[in-house]
């Protein structure tokens, strides 16, 4: 039921549904003005290629068109090239290698779809009618389209080292571990693959750059926009105050929209080039070979048990798939990141891990929703089931016997990453109740009358959030009216943020949601890190919490001033200032009147302490039809440990969503390259299976668990976008592992390997 009144920890209208299920939103591509002009890319048709010659002299001379650049032109203007990952090294301890990527390809191009050249037109029809005129002559080049070809002692090289390894990181004790495999009772070994995924927005990157009075206003679908602004500086050689990042309304972003990508890059150049407004939108074919691409990781995990179960020691070994550019976020995510939360909720005292990042001529591989936690937790929980089913344990119970108990918190991992809080044993117990786990065989039995095999899956986990970027600045502003406007860099990407800044801006100030704003998206108001890593109410809401106190207490003390009082004598409720036990008072915005300015304004910076650790128990049930090899869910239940709620309906959604998406993984989404020359095979939504609303036709039984606040951050808060994600996709593995294992397969799940498609499943099901 929705509450009447406004305020965190209720289930309130979201502000933001009334304007965007009216058409009311503006999108990117709702701001477009009179007389812009519009871009459309000329795209490398190879994977790998050197560039020979790129004669623009026809298209230059198309109908419509103002300006076609070459990646030369580009060079001879000055242009920089893009920004490389920093601080990690190669095996030998020499630098990171990458090749150098410049916004148009120079000489040499190394990915499909890398673009070679931008044309400009008065219309998009115009402007692609011109870019088939540009004649680019090619060399064609052998190409390493994925990592064995990338890692083979012939390989063909991407950049100008020794081989196609970007990056390595260490963590743990190799002597150790190694000591403790030789000891162990139980040696268990799995090798996982990690699919390449694309981020599926429902709007597509676009941009539009406008130079307007010697300034540069830019329009982007964007989660980082004052990163934007200094790549935008970077490359066009503005200074920061010349140029305002607007970001409207987004629709989805799940890390992918992050980044700055050359295209956003050349649309600013361009606008400023020709003085006016240029405009870029992406095709859906766009979007799948050039956006970041998430995961692209091949795991080789051992793990080592005594005898009675207890973990001794782990040990992975990843390559990760980083593409033909690596960025910074696709490098640290893999090497760094993601095995932060390698061994999960588990007491586990040693681990052995090799991180490789690996150049292919692929798209490169940047943050998308769980950013290299799905990998590694996926990798844990898969196993653990593996461990028990090849040495008689009972799942569950492995899973009890290595849980980190209450008692050891804060709790510093093998990752040397401290935990705050965290209740795991209890969160699992609960998980399991939910879901009714001690009545699975009376559902197995029903399903097997319908000739279906019926599996549970548990994941039992936690993850990192708060993207390592834990200062949030925060302008408030109490109007002469009595109302409350916001300043905050933190953004929308459909995941109703605004609706729970309001609700934290309403505890503070008693009003109704009609007298609070919130602004985003808006470098000339409000600059920060941005929303990613699931950090937007954990780094911001504390933010616009304290800010708000701080500015509450300012006009405090001004109203105890116009009312001759002591600060202490005032009561505060609903926009209005009270002497205690009398009945004069003044109004909130009449105390912003007595301010020069007619406004009370308070700038306020929060930090948090240190990242939150969210953590859950998602269970799932499949059914599997052994004739067809069809999977589909039939109930999927979770308890997750959030810390304090702000918006109960919103985190649901957040929670579900999320699932459908790790469910995506497990099942149906997978981009795949040919072998020979790196072409996209599955680069449109008729090739690229994503989840649909069928899937939830289940029931989704969602719990959140309030009673463990996070210690580091003024709310108690744990971020929560992408807890749901991390807990699907090896619930609903292990789920299918545990309905073949049942019915006399057990030795075959150990080359399960997603996407768990029908034919995958019927092959490894009959095959001999």
């Amino acid at each position: 039921m929705l509450e009447t009144k406004f305020g965190s920890g209720k289930a309130v209208q979201r502000v933001e549904d009334d304007r965007l299920l009216r058409g009311q939103g503006l999108y990117v591509d709702d701001a477009t003005a009179a007389g812009t002009k519009h871009v459309c890319f000329v795209r490398s048709p190879y994977a790998s290629a050197d560039i020979l010659s790129v004669d623009t002299s026809a298209a230059q001379q198309a109908a419509g068109v103002h300006l076609v650049l070459t990646g030369a032109d580009l060079l001879a203007a000055g242009v920089p090239a893009m920004a490389k990952p920093i601080n990690f090294k190669r095996p030998d301890g020499s630098p990171l290698q990458t090749p150098e990527r410049h916004l148009l390809a120079t000489t040499r191009v190394r990915f499909v779809g890398e673009p070679v050249a931008v044309v400009v037109a008065d219309s998009i029809a115009q402007a692609q009618a011109a870019a088939e005129l540009v004649d680019v002559s090619y060399e064609p080049r052998p190409v390493a389209a994925d990592m064995a070809q990338a890692l083979a002692p012939d390989a063909p090289l991407l950049a100008d080292g020794p081989d196609n390894i970007c990056a390595q990181t260490h963590f743990g004790d190799t002597a150790a571990v190694n000591e403790a495999f030789a000891k162990a009772a139980h040696v268990t070994s799995l090798d996982i693959q990690h699919q390449r995924l694309a981020a599926i927005t429902i709007e597509p990157r676009n941009s539009i750059a406008t130079m307007r009075d010697n300034r540069l206003e830019f329009r982007a679908t964007s989660q980082a926009p004052t990163q934007m602004r200094a790549a935008l500086s970077h490359h066009l050689g503005l200074p920061v105050e010349a140029i305002r990042v607007v970001v409207g309304d987004v629709g989805g972003g799940f890390g992918m929209k992050t980044a700055t990508y050359a295209e956003d890059l050349l649309t600013a150049y361009c606008a400023h080039r020709l003085g006016g407004a240029v405009k870029w939108v992406s095709s859906r074919s766009e979007d799948f070979l050039t956006s970041s691409h998430g995961r692209g990781v091949d795991t080789k995990i051992d793990i080592a048990l005594d005898a009675e179960g207890k973990i001794l020691a782990l040990r992975f070994h990843n390559h990760a798939d980083v593409g033909a550019y690596p960025t910074m976020a696709g490098v640290a995510i893999q090497v760094l990141i993601g095995p932060w939360v390698s061994t999960s909720i588990y007491d586990i005292p040693l681990i052995d891990a090799t991180l490789t990042a690996v150049l292919t001529n692929r798209a490169p591989t940047g943050a998308y929703r769980g950013a290299g936690r799905p990998e590694a937790i996926l990798s844990i929980e898969r196993a653990l089931d593996e461990a028990a089913r090849a040495h008689g344990f009972d799942r569950l119970e492995l899973r009890r016997v290595n849980i980190i108990p209450e008692s050891k918190m804060p709790y510093t991992n093998a990752m040397g990453q401290t935990y705050d809080t965290g209740a795991f044993g209890r969160i699992f117990e609960r998980g399991l109740a939910v879901a009714k786990v001690d009545d699975f065989e009376l559902r197995a039995t029903t399903s097997a009358q319908r000739g279906k095999w019926r599996g549970l899956g548990v994941a039992s986990f936690l993850e990192w959030t708060g993207g390592n970027s834990f200062t949030e600045e925060v302008n408030i502003q109490i109007l002469a009216d009595g109302s409350v406007e916001v300043f905050t860099a933190v953004l929308p990407m459909g995941q109703g943020i605004q609706t729970s800044l309001t609700q934290l801006v309403a505890d503070v100030f008693d009003l109704p949601a009609e007298k609070i704003r919130v602004v985003m998206g808006d470098t000339d108001r409000g600059n920060g890190f941005g929303s990613a890593g699931s950090r937007s109410i954990f780094t911001g809401g504390g933010a616009v919490s304290e800010g708000s106190t701080k500015a509450l207490e300012l006009a405090r003390s001004l109203a105890a001033e116009a009312l001759e009082t002591a600060v202490e004598d005032l009561d505060y409720a609903q926009a209005r200032f009270t002497i205690k036990g009398t009945d004069v008072a003044i109004e909130l915005g009449d105390v912003a009147k007595l301010r020069a300015e007619q406004r009370i304004v308070v700038e306020s910076s929060t930090t948090a302490g240190a990242p939150t650790w969210p953590n859950g128990c998602h269970v799932c049930e499949v059914e599997v039809n052994p004739e067809t090899g069809e999977c589909e869910v039939v109930a999927y239940s979770s308890v997750n440990d959030v810390g304090r709620v702000i918006s109960p309906t919103i985190v649901r959604g957040q929670l579900d969503g999320g699932a459908v998406q790790g469910i995506g993984q497990a099942l149906y989404e997978n981009l795949i390259y040919e072998t020979h020359g790196a072409q996209l095979i599955s680069g449109s939504l008729m090739d690229y299976a994503v989840p649909h609303a069928d899937v939830m036709q289940v029931d989704f039984v969602t719990e959140m668990d309030e009673s463990i606040p996070c210690k580091t951050n003024v709310l108690g808060v744990k971020g929560v976008g992408e807890l749901g994600t991390i807990g699907a996709t090896p619930a609903v593995v292990n789920a299918i592992a545990h309905a073949l294992a049942r019915n006399g397969h057990g030795h075959k799940t150990p080359q399960l390997q997603m996407p768990l498609t029908p034919l995958n499943v019927w092959q490894t099901i009959h095959e001999q």
